[in-house]
């Protein structure tokens, strides 16, 4: 017996050490091959000055994608989002303690922070209430929508995402009880198993409400408007990621299924025109969104980046000449700082109004022009704290969405790989072996338990300021820290515009018909 396993430890100690040997003389060929391939080549200086030991820059520039945030990055200067902010969506997604100790590690001094100003007679428990309900569309569409959530799932195209990613958003919308954006990707029986409200949004390229030429198409709008579950429709005139251009889907995500829903070539890249065809001024602008609530009966407003300012004040002015329903029932204002769309980084970084200055200049836009009661905003750009949050509610929002932040509940690392079809988390891939890591059951408890931390956290600020409920949150609650590291009321920033005087009539016929 001590022969027979002897015998087999020496076959063994052969076997490792003839694999061993096959693998270093492989190493060494390789190294050999690249080391001739790196000083002959021209096009990398650094491959050609360090041959082979340059090679390595590249694998460890791609890790550094993942391991910065963990070991490098401190808690609060990481971009797009940084440790702290994530720590906090991660921590309410899957309902453990929220709170810190020993003080805070925010900069409560650096230029552009928010502070709130606590009341010294906090609302009490007893005597705080749930958000109020809003109306979209009423008096203007045939099936007005109401809800009071305040925190709301923004525009992510199945195909952006995956089928198991919709299916936990859809689900756990409905647990939650905000409403689903579906993104210019068209509706699909994802969106609409999990039963929560939907806003159906249209884009430059009409995916899934086009007809074979690609226009829109009234009997695609009428099935869609069909199922009680869209309870309106979001003409997407340009977003975060890419003001002034259209849609990007690699081909690499354009599967069989995601092309019969969108109406494209299967495998190849689908990119939307920069701008609806049919839309060139602000009078085609309110045609269209007549039309759409013409036909579906239900409330349309359009999403944009704000960019010229001008283009406020011509179609508030046209809509006084034109009428009350040619207004859009809401207005979706997105932040021009990127968003999960993949986009070339000139206009992420440069192009379009921020929401800290967009959000207030078109809110004061509808106050001067009376139009205030008559269309609703919706604000959404890196809005994933309560802090955010409760900030766009002081500065006159009506409802506040967002992506990214339900990307990270559901377990998005900020791994940066959203345009390739390598999402490590399986949100932004169709790669199954990817997916399976997304369990649909599971996300959707922590897309639910997500926007129902927000909604109670935004309440503790709004109870601390002494109002009973979020939506009572004013300007003269906030302050806004300066470039003197004192902070200033945004009540004196942007002071409570008046009505011009040519348009307080019809307000006052407004406001008494609601």
């Amino acid at each position: 017996m001590p022969d027979a396993i002897r015998n087999l430890t020496f076959t063994l100690v052969e076997i490792a050490t003839f694999f061993g040997a096959a693998v270093i003389a492989m190493l060494v060929v390789w190294v050999l091959i690249a080391y001739v391939i790196d000083i002959t080549q021209k096009k990398h200086a650094i491959r050609r000055n360090f041959p082979v030991i340059g090679r390595f820059r590249y694998f460890f520039e791609h890790l550094g994608e993942f391991f910065r945030q963990y070991f490098f990055a401190m808690d609060r200067e990481e971009l797009p989002f940084n440790r702290a902010e994530r720590a906090w969506v991660y921590r309410s997604a899957k309902n453990v303690d929220n709170t810190v100790a020993f003080g805070s590690t925010r900069n409560l001094t650096h230029a552009g922070e928010v502070i709130f100003l606590n009341c010294p007679f906090p609302t009490l428990e007893e005597d705080a209430v749930p958000p109020k309900e809003i109306t979209l569309g009423e008096g203007f569409a045939r099936t007005p929508y109401s809800t009071s959530s305040i925190f709301n799932i923004s525009g992510m195209s199945y195909g952006a995402i995956s089928r198991p990613a919709v299916l936990a958003l859809s689900h756990g919308a409905k647990e939650a009880g905000v409403w689903m954006n579906t993104g210019e990707g068209g509706l699909t029986k994802y969106h609409l198993e999990g039963g929560c409200d939907l806003v159906f949004q249209i884009g430059t390229a009409k995916y899934g409400a086009r007809n074979e030429e690609g226009a829109l198409s009234d009997e695609k709008l009428l099935q869609i408007a069909s199922h009680e579950q869209v309870r309106m429709f979001e003409v997407k005139m340009s977003q975060g990621a890419k003001p002034g251009k259209g849609g990007i889907l690699p081909g690499g995500k354009v599967t069989e299924e995601i092309a019969a829903i969108r109406g494209i070539p299967e495998g190849k890249s689908s990119i939307s025109p920069n701008g609806h065809p049919e839309i060139r001024n602000v009078d085609d602008l309110m045609d269209m969104i007549h039309h759409i609530r013409e036909v579906t009966g239900k409330p349309v407003g359009f999403k944009a980046v704000i960019g010229a300012y001008g283009f406020l004040d011509t179609l508030f002015k046209r809509i006084h000449e034109r009428g009350l329903e040619y207004a859009p029932d809401f207005i979706t204002i997105d932040s021009a700082d990127g968003g999960t769309g993949a986009a070339p980084q000139s206009l992420i970084d440069y192009v379009g109004l921020t929401i800290k200055e967009s959000l207030p200049l078109v809110v004061d836009k509808l106050m001067e022009y009376g139009l205030r009661h008559r269309i609703k905003v919706i604000c959404s750009g890196k809005l994933i704290t309560p802090s955010g949050v409760a900030w766009a509610l002081c500065m006159g929002a009506d409802f506040i969405v967002s992506a990214r932040g339900y990307m990270f509940a559901l377990g998005c690392i900020q791994a940066l790989q959203c345009n390739k079809n390598t999402c490590p988390t399986g949100v932004t891939t169709h790669d199954p072996e990817l997916q399976k890591g997304l369990d649909p059951a599971n996300k959707a408890v922590r897309v639910a338990n997500y926007a129902k931390k927000m909604a109670y956290e935004v309440g503790v600020i709004a109870h601390s300021c002494g109002v009973r409920e979020p939506r009572e949150l004013r300007r003269y609650h906030a302050h806004i820290i300066n470039d003197s590291s004192f902070s200033t009321s945004l009540e004196t920033l942007f002071p409570t515009r008046q009505v011009r005087p040519e348009y307080a009539e019809e307000v006052v016929k407004l406001v008494q018909s609601e």
